[in-house]
């Protein structure tokens, strides 16, 4: 099999060259797997590569876990590599950032809405996958975030069960702040970051997380991810704000609660509090309002597959992204219609989606290309793609996330309820 290593980085001609691939391939790209890693966290192991490849960028740079899908969104990462969290289309023996596919061939790709208000592809998705839990953080709204040349980023989880066969060490997320709590605590739990442990989590709480679930939340909003393998649709972003000082041990520098606020703020305690959604923190109603569980696609009328949403509502009256689930039946075919482009990666089987081979790895090496995530052009969502499940006894499983305002019918928060009964 080749590996991305192989390929020739492609420089001119890349419209001519995406266009050519999206004839053969029924409006389809074939993108090769984005691996990232953080050097403030352990490896959770779920992702399917191979063990000996976890620190395939150097213990310097700390364990790959995370893998980035239809990306166009460069890691912030210290020290990173050229390129590091930019997905890349696979054109045969040539290879390309979908960055550079989405800046050369525009609407062709993502859609003249999309195109004319963003000018790129604005979100991305992701598996981050850790041994144990994240420190408590927030991501910078708009509004902060533009302080810096950044964008805000709200963002959203769900929890696919074909990653999550064992929950690792701490299979819990810390949410929010509890109601009551003042400022001026948050203030002195960033007084104490030398201390030690500075104690950020006793003002929060902590919600046991279930795969095939999900949360949305918004920015400013504080969080402390457990060790759950999670999909997260999310705003083409990747600024935070670190606001706990240990975890497991293990020492969470200042720098990376301040790397994305201006630098005469860095010690500033009055403006790193006050970038925090302090409603939404402390919100009585916390879970009513950030909780997902799948919802069934009401105009999926395929009798072999079961199409869900998995992530939907609105953030401060937003759509920023949706998200869905697919299921093929063994042996089945179904045409499947959407209003807009997406990403997509598979979870569970292998197929064909218009012709292109899906297929889920069991193991990946560092470098080795797949056959499991693909990028769908407006154009060919909305003309309808025909998946095939070409196994006779499992199912064929992808998960596929959507831009802003691309599904104005997604269910609203809370939905879930009715669903259920």
């Amino acid at each position: 099999m080749s590996t991305v290593a192989d390929l020739t980085v492609v420089n001119s001609k890349v419209k001519k060259i995406v266009e050519a691939q999206l004839e053969d391939n029924g409006g389809l790209l074939r993108l090769a797997p984005c691996w990232v890693p953080r050097s403030f966290l352990q490896p959770g192991k779920r992702l399917k590569l191979h063990p000996d490849d976890l620190y395939a960028y150097g213990l310097h740079r700390g364990g790959i876990d995370e893998r980035w899908f239809a990306s166009t969104t460069p890691a912030a990462n210290e020290n990173r590599t050229p390129d590091e969290g930019l997905s890349y289309v696979v054109a045969g023996d040539r290879r390309f950032t979908l960055q550079r596919a989405v800046e050369e061939s525009g609407a062709d790709l993502i859609g003249k809405k999309l195109w004319n208000r963003y000018g790129k592809w604005p979100v991305y998705s992701k598996f981050f996958d850790n041994m144990g839990p994240i420190p408590h953080h927030m991501h910078q709204s708009e509004k902060w975030a533009k302080l810096v040349g950044q964008e805000g980023k709200p963002e959203s989880y769900y929890f696919p069960p074909q990653h999550n066969n064992v929950g690792n060490n701490f299979p819990y997320t810390f949410m929010g702040l509890e109601p009551g709590t003042t400022r001026e605590q948050v203030k002195q739990c960033l007084r104490d970051w030398n201390r030690g442990d500075n104690g950020i989590l006793d003002l929060s709480r902590a919600y046991r997380l279930k795969p095939g679930t999900g949360w949305l939340i918004g920015p400013g909003l504080l969080h402390a991810p457990g060790s759950l393998c999670t999909y997260e649709p999310q705003w083409g972003s990747d600024v935070f704000g670190m606001y706990q000082s240990l975890v497991e041990g293990r020492e969470v520098p200042w720098s990376l609660l301040v790397k994305d606020m201006p630098k005469e703020k860095h010690q500033d305690l009055d403006f790193i509090v006050g970038q925090l959604d302090w409603q939404a923190n402390v919100d009585p109603q916390f879970k009513d309002n950030h909780y997902l569980e799948p919802v069934p696609v009401a105009e999926s009328a395929c009798e072999d597959c079961e199409d869900r949403w998995i992530v939907y509502g609105k953030i401060n009256r937003k759509q920023y992204f949706t998200a869905k689930e697919l299921t093929i039946a063994p042996g089945a075919k179904c045409t499947i219609k959407d209003r807009g482009a997406y990403g997509l990666i598979v979870t569970q089987g292998k197929g064909k989606m218009n012709g292109l081979a899906l297929d889920c790895p069991k193991l990946i090496r560092f470098g080795e290309l797949t056959e499991d995530e693909v990028f769908c052009t407006e154009s060919a969502a909305r003309s309808g793609v025909t998946f095939e499940n070409t196994s006779r006894v499992e199912p064929l499983v992808a998960l596929r996330y959507f831009g802003p305002n691309v599904n104005p019918q997604a269910p609203e928060l809370g939905a879930w309820r009715e669903a259920r009964q």
